[in-house]
């Protein structure tokens, strides 16, 4: 979270106030103009708020329908929650390298399909956009669907279009370490119709008898928000689960949402005058598939050989990090899925399921050498929108400094 302050509190008193904390029957509709106002900002059809981001990519599989027998394609290098909503729903995740972009590489997402491949799964990390014409270009080719996971990168595009609008289904997470957020919470977002309900029936159980709800609720139905178009829906009621919003966290991320394009106009912005600033050393900075589009939370150098990376990134003022540290985001890392743990009950795990016996999970710490390279060899520094000139300054100064002993 990069900003928070008054507004968020007279949007979260002004809920108290009410007493309307739930989100069905709220005549404040917080969480119901929430999800309207991102689908207009995100410029698709449903938006759906739920309670993280993993949820979110979760009621997107669902909604693509995915389960047992598939496989979805997923980068090495992302927070192990991409790969472990996978195994939630009974599939199997294929994991498949990144490039010097640090973003699920195409050329081996191709290598990698198979007939029962049903989902691509770029993740957009750091900020940093996918190559998303050569993802849906393959996707197109192979009749098989895309999720975008652009939990690190909410409000981010690529050649113009915000990221998780490109795919299929796009999930957000607004936890605490995101760029806009309420705490923890995520959005799904879609196009599709059928892919929105069956969402809706996954992130909410009770949603099978809301019907039911709304023949003894005061008030006309139109009071209740979105929740009366259920019983117009055409996807057939299911078990779901209970990942729905308050309408405390809908008050919250409505005040974040309006903050959202500033402060990544400041995070460009102080990213730009940094870049500018060592334009005269031969450092190397990460590649971006889209330079304008990418959030700019981070910036991204490359080096040699981890050496130089690390003597880099421990000099004075930098401040920079190799990924290759940052523990569950790196594949092997996720203790679950190598060693194939997909479900606390045996008999619920997804890699001894009969219908996944031959599918892609042959698993090893070294199946991903470039993966591994690239993120051993990267340093990269977190923005923040809000230095001050003297501040960008000293960072650029501590960088030229840092790259001088090298």
């Amino acid at each position: 979270m990069f900003r928070i302050g008054q507004e968020e509190i007279d949007a979260f008193t002004r809920v108290i106030k009410s007493k309307e904390l739930f989100r069905i029957g709220s005549k404040n509709q917080e969480v119901d103009n929430f999800e309207k106002e991102l689908a207009e900002k995100v410029s698709v059809d449903y938006a759906l708020f739920l309670t993280g981001g993993t949820p979110a990519i979760i009621s997107g599989l669902i909604g693509l329908g995915v389960g047992p027998g598939d496989e979805v394609i997923v980068p090495a290098y992302t927070f192990m929650a991409s790969a472990l909503a996978v195994t939630a729903i009974g599939a199997i995740p294929v994991i498949v390298e990144v490039d010097e972009t640090l973003t699920i590489d195409p050329e081996d997402v191709e290598r990698n399909i198979s007939p029962y491949t049903k989902v691509i799964m770029p993740v957009h990390m750091l900020g940093f956009p996918c190559n998303m014409d050569k993802i849906m270009d393959i996707a197109n080719r192979h009749n098989v669907k895309v999720l975008e996971d652009a939990c690190q990168a909410v409000g981010g595009s690529y050649k113009g279009r915000r990221l998780g609008s490109i795919g299929h289904v796009g999930a957000y997470s607004f936890n605490y370490y995101k760029i806009v957020s309420c705490g923890e919470g995520g959005a799904l977002l879609t196009n599709d119709r059928e892919v929105f309900e069956r969402a809706v029936y996954q992130h909410d159980g009770g949603s099978t008898f809301r019907e039911d709800y709304l023949q003894t609720a005061k008030g006309p139905a139109e009071d209740l928000g979105t929740y009366p178009i259920y019983s117009e829906f055409a996807t057939p009621v299911f078990a779901g689960m209970q990942w729905r919003q308050s309408e405390i966290n809908g008050a919250i991320m409505r005040v974040q949402l309006r903050r959202l394009d500033g402060i990544l106009a400041d995070l460009r912005s102080v990213k730009k005058q940094i870049t500018a600033g060592l334009s005269d050393t031969r450092l190397g900075f990460l590649r971006s598939n889209d330079p304008q589009g990418d959030c700019s939370t981070h910036l991204g150098f490359i080096f040699r050989n981890e050496e130089k990376a690390r003597l880099f990134a421990e000099s004075q003022g930098v401040n920079g990090s190799l990924p290759i540290d940052s523990g569950r985001h790196v594949y092997t890392n996720w203790e679950p899925i190598m060693h194939k743990r997909g479900a606390c009950h045996p008999a619920m795990n997804p890699f001894k399921l009969p219908a996944n016996q031959g599918l892609n999970c042959d698993y090893r710490d070294d199946m991903c050498p470039t993966t591994l390279d690239l993120l051993s060899r990267t340093v990269c520094i977190p923005m923040n929108p809000d230095w001050t000139e003297e501040e960008i300054q000293i960072r650029i100064d501590s960088i030229k400094a840092a790259a001088q002993r090298l």
